[in-house]
């Protein structure tokens, strides 16, 4: 499970801003993570209770904003949410190997006090 180690970075990357703000302690870590990131929404929020025990961010809570897959078509230069895996343009029917949107895994913002 990778999760947990991604929470253990975001955690450690949102604890070490909070200290900079002058902060004692987190009450909420908002993340993004893309439909294609191979990233799995429960495993992650099982990461964050598991890893922010002991931390500044222990109790906090977690908000996860999923953002959907977007395609770029090279054949017909259209952007487009694929239907499933093989990522085939509805306009055209090329299949698209450009993923422009949908694998981010980004720590947004803080809630600090």
């Amino acid at each position: 499970m990778h999760e947990v180690g991604l929470m253990q970075e975001a955690v450690g990357i949102a604890g070490h801003h909070a200290r900079e703000a002058g902060a004692t302690r987190i009450r909420m870590i908002r993340v993004r993570i893309g439909e294609s990131s191979g990233v799995v929404r429960e495993a992650l929020e099982f990461a964050f209770e598991a890893v922010t025990e002991g931390t500044m961010a222990e109790g906090a809570a977690l908000d996860i904003e999923v953002t959907p897959t977007i395609c770029h078509c090279a054949g017909c230069a259209s952007e487009f949410k694929p239907a499933n895996v093989f990522r085939e343009c509805p306009s055209c029917g090329s299949l698209s190997t450009d993923i422009v949107q949908g694998m981010e895994l980004e720590l947004t913002s803080l809630e600090v006090t």
